[in-house]
């Protein structure tokens, strides 16, 4: 199963999301607009992918993936396909609004509910580290081969070629997964319906609930904002835009050296623990880089503590959210925590610009540091309010 998901995400996050930025420039030539109007389709499409995460949450904790993410992944490819025809900005946005929907059915808000219930929280996090760590080199794998097919046969054809090829491998594993047996015993002899309701509605009044959304959603949107601006921001530092980008290239592979290490240092501490740590890593790269970033050493060893921080959330969202709540209700619990995610992660960066533009540069990497810093001090928060509810017990 972790072997079906792991090719279905790379290929998933590589057609549906990082090859976009390939085609930005002759989509926007081709349609006569603005990058900034086709860089607004991706927009768009993460806001309804928001919209669709709590539903598709519901399916998967009643059904399962394995009908929603086959179906899921055939509309997919079908609207890739549509997205190459594209002769306008609003069939281009049409067909965004609708892979954002699709896409939460398919990418790693479905896969990871899937993950979880196959596997008890000793193995958990293990099963998502192999997944992610696969899926962590889409953009390596991705970028290039759509930069080959553009330039060999057009934009147009490349991405009919990629939506092919989408659909030929993630069909048919997605089509392959299967639901555990129930591993969890419902309450009091209550009929799994009821035993999900129950569950749901707990962790809705549970404090540390909230506080675990607020940290990682803080987090995610200064990660964001960053990811997006790096290399501007790495340029108006005064390096030159092809080591900016290298350097700023590095960040994928650290991500996954950094859930490596997150995962290896899972077995003396505390998931939470260990992910605090990493954010507050984050926080002082972020509150660095305009200080000591015009220095070449100094710059990379900010990139270095941003990059090793990059993913770590990613695979402990869904190990702590597992841990604490079981898996029956497992991804309505994740899709309400993917919502406001989704929303930062789509609206972070042009709060970032609008920042940079007012304020200046370092303003703005301060504010993402803030937003690391935050996120730590709340898991260490959850932390504590945790230990204490064991000590009651």
């Amino acid at each position: 199963m972790v072997a079906l998901l792991a090719v279905t995400q790379t290929v998933g996050y590589g057609v549906l999301f990082y090859s976009f930025s390939v085609f930005l420039i002759p989509t926007a030539a081709a349609l006569r607009t603005s990058t900034t109007t086709v860089t607004g389709a991706m927009t768009v499409s993460l806001l309804a992918g928001a919209g669709a995460a709590v539903p598709v949450g519901r399916w998967l904790d009643r059904h399962g993936g394995r009908v929603l993410m086959t179906a899921g992944s055939a509309a997919a490819t079908l609207l890739a396909f549509v997205w190459s025809q594209a002769t306008d900005v609003l069939e281009l946005y049409a067909v965004w609004i609708a892979l954002g929907v699709v896409s939460a059915g398919v990418l790693y808000d479905a896969a990871f509910p899937v993950v979880v219930s196959w596997f008890d929280a000793a193995t958990r996090a293990r099963a998502l580290l192999a997944v992610t760590v696969v899926a962590g080199f889409a953009a390596t794998i991705f970028l290039p081969l759509a930069g080959f097919l553009n330039e060999a046969f057009g934009w147009r054809t490349a991405i009919a070629v990629l939506a092919i090829g989408h659909g030929a491998v993630t069909i048919p594993l997605h089509a392959m997964v299967r639901r555990p047996a129930a591993r969890e015993p419902a309450r009091g002899g209550a009929t799994a319906a009821a035993q999900r309701a129950e569950i749901i509605h707990d962790a809705l009044r549970d404090r540390v609930f909230w506080l675990l959304a607020a940290s990682f959603v803080v987090q995610a949107c200064a990660l964001s904002a960053i990811a997006v601006l790096l290399v501007t921001m790495l340029r108006e530092l005064g390096h030159s835009p092809g080591f900016a980008a290298t350097v700023a290239g590095l960040v994928g592979v650290l991500s996954v050296a950094g859930r490596l290490a997150t995962t290896a240092a899972g077995q003396w501490w505390s998931t939470g623990g260990v992910t605090a740590v990493a954010f507050g890593v984050q926080a002082s790269g972020a509150f660095l880089l305009p200080v000591v970033g015009r220095g070449t050493v100094g710059m990379i060893a900010c990139v270095l503590a941003l990059g090793l921080g990059y993913g770590v959330a990613t695979i402990a969202r869904p190990a702590m959210l597992g841990d604490r709540y079981g898996t029956v209700a497992y991804a309505t619990l994740a899709a309400t925590w993917a919502v406001p995610m989704t929303l930062v992660k789509a609206l972070a960066p042009l709060g970032a610009v609008l920042l940079w533009h007012a304020a200046g540069l370092a303003a703005a990497l301060d504010a993402a540091a803030l937003c690391c810093l935050l996120g730590a001090v709340g898991l260490v928060v959850s932390e504590r309010g945790r230990f204490g509810e064991r000590l009651g017990r």
